[in-house]
């Protein structure tokens, strides 16, 4: 029970990695804050925990708006006590599969950057002011990418999630006198999630799926694709106790892409 009694926030806990994620924290003693802009999916998450035993909470939240941030975050603390962990998952996709840098528009440029990269930093500002009042330190994770760490297509994408895990490094310096923590994931493809669906990916054609998974896993020296599962084993890690003396980490998730 790596997170017994801790108090937990997982944005984007409706589907993907979010909601694995989630159901995770639970299964090692998290409460859990299941937030999402879908609120039917938060609470479809929500009941998959409790059914388990588990603790938690659903929340219909979008992370660019400021004033939803700060209340997704008095609802753990509300329910709950306190805050430990905040997970902010949330993430976008470039909207249209194979966009370059020109066939953006500055509205889909501003999206981009108001979810991915606007969400991480009021979850993070609001969750160091939580740590902070209450003492005894918290841990931030982010989701990154490995879009952000090579350029690997979906330029503005990439560049939203290079930003976050420039935000991470920071919000570790500067949380680490107050014992917080801040560290990133950075997956590669995942062609079983609802993100790459997002992006265009039939997610209900098996032929059409397990095309694509053999595709994507070819790119990654281990020859697997991503999961949600991968994903979530490391976030377990990085916010336990276990991860005490790991900050200001960028992780990939990628099957050795990077290495490469």
């Amino acid at each position: 029970m790596l997170l017994q009694e801790k108090s937990a926030i997982v944005t984007g806990a409706g589907n993907g990695v979010g909601r694995v994620s989630a159901v995770r924290f639970a299964a090692e003693g998290a409460r859990v804050v299941c937030a999402d802009i879908d609120a039917d999916a938060a609470k479809q998450t929500a009941g998959l925990i409790e059914a388990a035993g588990g603790t938690a909470v659903p929340f219909g939240a979008d992370v660019a708006d400021e004033d939803q941030v700060r209340a997704m975050i008095d609802t753990a603390v509300g329910h709950f006590g306190r805050l430990d962990i905040l997970f902010n998952n949330v993430g976008i996709p470039t909207p249209r599969l194979g966009a370059t840098l020109e066939d953006h528009s500055l509205a889909d440029f501003q999206r981009l950057v108001a979810v991915n990269l606007g969400g991480v930093f009021l979850g993070c500002k609001y969750a160091v002011l939580r740590f902070k009042q209450q003492g005894g330190g918290g841990a931030i994770l982010n989701t990154g990418s490995v879009a952000g760490l090579v350029a690997w297509g979906g330029s503005v994408y990439g560049a939203t999630k290079g930003a976050v895990h420039q935000l991470t490094r920071a919000v570790a310096i500067e949380g680490a006198p107050f014992g917080i923590r801040a560290n990133a994931i950075c997956p590669a493809g995942m062609p079983y999630t609802g993100f790459m669906a997002a992006g265009g990916l039939s997610l209900t054609d098996p032929a059409h799926l397990a095309a694509a998974a053999e595709r994507v896993g070819a790119q990654h020296p281990l020859g697997r694709p991503i999961t949600a599962e991968d994903c979530a084993e490391a976030a377990v890690f990085l916010v336990s106790d276990r991860a005490a003396n790991i900050t200001g980490v960028l992780l990939p998730v990628d099957g050795g892409y990077v290495a490469k």
